[in-house]
């Protein structure tokens, strides 16, 4: 069946920071879908709906879904765990909490429950990490798979420096690994991850397993940390005196290229910095973990200058919240801390396109164009009684979208389609949708 979304449509063609024509707004704006994927798009005038069945989002905008460009799935229970900065944090509730992942009823209920999050929350691609378990990953997949989602995962490599229960060895990492990306990389909208949990919790022959499948496996992305907080990196070191810094352990293996995603990034060293960009490297901007464990304020608009493509993400357990607006915001907060201003446009580009780009999928996910997968979010500027009141003083796209971002919640996403298939639940109450505007 086509169906056709009628609605505020926005989305983007470049990067509103450096592009002054950057993006599509149509007022009364239609989206037509046909078998998962974007057919055409435009205004409700233009877009042929004979035979489709029209949902009538108006006045409520619609986008490209939410891309999550780092996330822990075996986190889910302890977010908001209290009083740590990172290393503590890590030992005292996150490597327990990874080790129940070992049972697959667990890691079962666990994937159902994040991905109804990310429904809630407008997300529909995530970059995630498993634990050390192989379970992790393929209840992970298994439940994305059943949504038709586009997710990318990755079994933990970690063989030290953890409780045994989530310690494996550079072998069984490289093997277990390398089994997973045969059952999964590829499958439908699925991809796999190459995941060094950081330098710490890998010896170095386990960093060169790594390196060694990423060599194998070159359109596999590689995911880990980079430099988050100050004792981290000090630790590090002293685990691998001969490197001229944290980055270098990782380039010494083969890990640096455009497929690298190093989640944080805050205390870099200028031939950090220079190596990140000359490589293609990315950066990920975790803004509301950085503030809630004091790691540091990410110098977004510093490294991307410098030449560094960055992403924005959750970093669900150490973040705070799965709402992609809500991470928005402490981005912006970041930003304000760093005395350099975020885009009001600019915020939602890095979670739609910016992110897609970032993880080299800007021809399948991130914008409304014709062809790409029909992953959409529907968004309500007046979402709750302050939102509401708030908007009747809004006067331009910008107004709302900042609403959006710095009130907005999970109570803000109307409907979240995933290829297609509404996942929230409001637009499919019934087949036949009244036109409130008729």
């Amino acid at each position: 069946m086509k169906i056709l979304l009628r609605g505020r449509l926005l989305d983007f063609h470049g990067d509103p920071e450096t592009d002054s024509d950057s993006h599509r707004w149509i007022e009364d704006g239609a989206i037509l879908v046909e078998d998962g994927r974007i057919v055409a798009s435009g205004g409700f005038s233009d877009v042929d709906a004979s035979d489709a069945r029209v949902v009538d989002h108006r006045p409520h905008i619609l986008m490209p879904g939410f891309i999550d460009a780092h996330i822990h799935f075996p986190q889910v229970q302890v977010v908001a765990s209290w009083g740590e900065q990172l290393l503590d944090w890590l030992n005292t509730y996150m490597f327990p909490e990874e080790g129940r992942f070992a049972d697959m009823a667990h890691a079962e209920r666990m994937a159902e429950f994040i991905l109804d999050e990310f429904a809630r929350n407008g997300t529909t691609t995530a970059l995630a990490f498993g634990s050390s378990h192989m379970t992790s990953v393929n209840a992970l997949m298994g439940a994305a798979e059943a949504r038709n989602m586009c997710l990318i995962a990755g079994k933990t490599m970690m063989d030290r420096n953890a409780p045994d229960g989530v310690l494996d060895t550079a072998q069984s990492s490289y093997d277990e690994s390398k089994a997973l990306i045969g059952r999964w990389h590829g499958r439908g909208r699925l991809r796999y991850a190459i995941t060094p949990r950081f330098a710490i919790t890998s010896t170095q022959d386990q960093l060169e397993a790594a390196g060694a499948l990423a060599r194998e496996h070159p359109d596999c992305i590689v995911q880990t940390h980079l430099s988050e907080n100050r004792a981290e990196i000090d630790y590090t070191l002293s685990l691998y005196p001969k490197a001229r810094d944290y980055l270098d352990i990782y380039e010494q293996v083969g890990l640096l290229s455009p497929r690298l995603h190093l989640a944080h990034a805050i205390h870099l060293e200028d031939r950090e910095i220079e190596r990140m960009a000359e490589s293609g490297a990315r950066a990920v901007h975790c803004p509301t973990s950085n503030l809630f464990l004091g790691s540091g304020l990410f110098a977004g608009r510093t490294l991307e200058q410098r030449g560094i493509v960055s992403a924005i993400a959750t970093d669900i357990g150490g973040g705070t919240s799965y709402s992609m607006l809500r991470t928005l915001a402490a981005a912006y907060d970041v930003r304000q801390l760093r005395g350099d201003k975020l885009g009001i446009l600019a915020g939602f580009h890095k979670a739609t396109r910016g992110n897609a780009l970032a993880l080299g999928l800007a021809d399948e996910i991130g914008t409304l164009a014709d062809g790409s997968a029909a992953d959409i979010v529907v968004l309500d500027p007046a979402a709750t009684p302050a939102m509401a009141l708030r908007a009747e003083r809004a006067r331009r796209l910008e107004d709302e979208l900042f609403i959006l971002q710095t009130m907005g919640d999970d109570r803000a996403i109307v409907e979240t389609y995933v290829g297609g298939t509404a996942l929230k639940g409001s637009a499919m109450l019934n087949d036949t949708v009244s036109d409130p505007y008729a």
